[in-house]
């Protein structure tokens, strides 16, 4: 039997019925009668008969199903069944086409979530979804190498995030990891990278101590038009000297149960900055003395936002919580870029009560929900000098809010901005002014 052309394969047109042309080897071309033209490889395996379908002509062409035929025939030397063979490499292609870089890890993501608290948890996914899915999510893992991934770095970087840009290729460097252990990954591209990465300059989170111009800070930054939600924020941060990420996040109900005749502040360790395994331990709830003007402010903030489920609530969807941006946003336009940080009236606080109190220092420790290095863990106790800390709340308020600044109320018809952004929480509070 002489084998197959191209010519004879090209020319062969379809009939009333299939029909086919041998190449020899068991190796065929069927033509379908509705002009479909296909390999087929007849062989035998255990005794019976079967047919290994190769592929359409012209997609596999006469050399490639003859390469076919060959390595069908070392298969079946081997001992295995060419038509199972195919099969399981068709399943491994399909898995390998599945592995790309966002199924990887997500589900990387999703088992570590347990051991994470939720917001840190909600930042990492929101991280890698908004820097890291866009550029190479589709890409399967074992074809992004070095370059690319510090391809997307250096786009984080050039928008001047560059702890950021850290932060994301630890969490690159992570799901690398787990590919390979998992086998879907040969290597760790992201750790290769950790030594290109633009350098950073290391330290604390600008601030500004001195107390007059700090006070000079909140005056220009009470000039500048803008929400008076914000600007209420911004007091009341300066004032509790707490987390703006623990205060943008303060729900009402939190605030509804302060007694105005002894106004604490009970933040629950769930929203605290402490190891996930502290976070159900009510012991550790951070008790936050509330000073005459902080007890004040958020009587004027309840007539603005007490009608929905967050005391700063966000601008555009007032069932989540404002960004904390919108703090630091204030502080810029009030020319404090790079001077002066929502986090830095943590140190405003820790610099001017130490100074003042050098014997109080475990106390305004306390105040910042500092614990103690040489405290036992066992023995925590949230109420720990609490009779003193109302003192000095009260005695940093009357230093930072002088009477020459605004009353929380007078901020309200001050310079602002976008006041009917959430009518549904604002119009109360503008029927009164």
């Amino acid at each position: 039997m002489s084998a197959l052309t191209d010519k004879q394969i090209k020319n062969a047109k379809k009939a009333d019925k299939d029909f086919k042309l041998a190449d020899g080897g068991g190796l065929n071309l069927f033509v379908l009668a509705t002009g479909t033209k296909s390999w087929r490889l007849r062989y035998r395996f255990d005794g019976k008969e079967k047919t290994l379908v190769i592929g359409n002509y012209p997609d596999v062409s006469l050399a490639d199903a003859r390469e076919a035929r060959e390595a069908a025939k070392e298969t079946l030397k081997s001992g295995r069944d060419p038509q199972v063979v195919k099969k399981i490499e068709k399943a491994i292609g399909k898995q390998k086409a599945a592995d790309t870089f966002e199924v990887l890890a997500r589900e990387w993501h999703k088992l570590q979530q347990a051991s994470w608290v939720e917001k840190h948890a909600s930042d990492v996914l929101e991280s890698l979804e908004n820097d890291v899915f866009p550029i190479i999510g589709q890409v399967p893992v074992r074809d992004i190498d070095a370059p690319m991934v510090l391809g997307v770095l250096r786009l984080v970087e050039e928008r001047g995030a560059k702890e950021t840009a850290r932060r994301i290729r630890q969490r690159l460097s992570a799901i690398f990891v787990y590919g390979v252990a998992s086998g879907r990954a040969s290597a760790d591209p992201a750790a290769v990278v950790r030594g290109a990465m633009a350098p950073m300059k290391k330290g604390r989170q600008p601030a500004i101590t001195n107390l007059e111009l700090a006070r000079q800070m909140l005056r220009e930054t009470w000039k500048k038009p803008s929400h008076p939600v914000t600007k209420l924020g911004l007091r009341l941060l300066t004032l509790t000297a707490v987390r703006p990420g623990t205060l943008i996040t303060t729900p009402w109900t939190e605030f509804d149960e302060i007694d105005e005749n002894d106004p604490v502040w009970v933040i629950p360790p769930v929203r605290m900055k402490l190891l996930l395994q502290h976070k159900d331990d009510e012991a550790r709830a951070h008790l936050v003395p509330l000073s005459t003007d902080a007890l004040e402010t958020i009587k004027v903030l309840r007539s603005l936002t007490g009608r929905g489920p967050y005391v700063f609530p966000n601008g555009r969807h007032a069932h989540k919580p404002m960004s904390e941006n919108a703090l630091g946003y204030l502080l810029n336009r009030a020319g404090y870029h790079h001077k002066h940080v929502p986090h830095g009236f943590r140190s405003t606080f820790s610099t001017n009560m130490n100074e003042r109190y050098p014997a109080d220092r475990q106390i305004i420790d306390l105040m910042l929900a500092h614990t103690p290095k040489d405290k036992v863990e066992g023995a925590y106790n949230r109420a720990e000098h609490l009779e003193r800390r109302k003192e000095l709340a009260q005695i940093w308020s009357d230093l930072i809010i002088t009477k020459d600044m605004p009353s929380a109320q007078e901020l309200l018809t001050g310079p602002r901005k976008n006041l009917k952004l959430v009518p549904e929480l604002f119009s109360a509070a503008e029927a009164t002014q």
